[in-house]
């Protein structure tokens, strides 16, 4: 079983960065769309897509969101953290077959609950900043390691996987 420990807001400095990559997928857009409920064919229908201004399909821009929480409560804080806040700019359109790199760095501890602001910056694989902003999340008081908890396999179409 694989486990994850925190950083604990005692242990954060101003400065302190993570970063985590993941290749954007046909499926990651259609496992969003199903969840969330977007079903934008801008983000599903190539033929669609290809009509566009952007050419072919691109993210859904709060998939993006949902990657940076995702690096939040898996690498820095990590186990524990409470997502307060987010502002995000969107400043090119993330694309099937990017690699993109979400890094998360501490500008500010505020002291009072917790409080950590985070730059978020989301770069594709030309280095390219394609989401940026800040986040605001309480970080934990205590030390913690955890195991993963187990995940459904699931199914798109005629691809199953298994969350590990």
């Amino acid at each position: 079983m694989t486990t994850i420990t925190n950083h604990t807001y005692d242990e954060l400095n101003v400065g302190d960065s993570c970063t985590r990559v993941h290749t954007i997928t046909e499926d990651d857009l259609r496992m969003f769309a199903a969840v969330s409920g977007d079903h934008n064919p801008l983000h599903l229908d190539a033929a669609y897509a290809a009509t566009t201004p952007f050419g072919k399909q691109i993210a859904h821009g709060m998939y993006s969101g949902a990657l940076i929480s995702a690096a939040f409560a898996m690498e820095m804080p990590g186990p524990g953290t409470i997502y307060m806040g987010q502002n995000v700019q969107f400043k090119r359109p993330i694309f099937i077959g990017d690699t993109i790199t979400i890094t998360l760095t501490v500008k500010e501890k505020l002291g009072k609950k917790n409080e950590v602001i985070f730059e978020t910056t989301i770069t594709n694989q030309n280095g390219k900043a394609v989401v940026t902003g800040e986040a605001t999340v309480i970080a934990p008081s205590e030390k913690l390691t955890i195991n993963l908890a187990e995940l459904p396999s699931i199914q798109v179409g005629n691809h199953a996987y298994d969350a590990e």
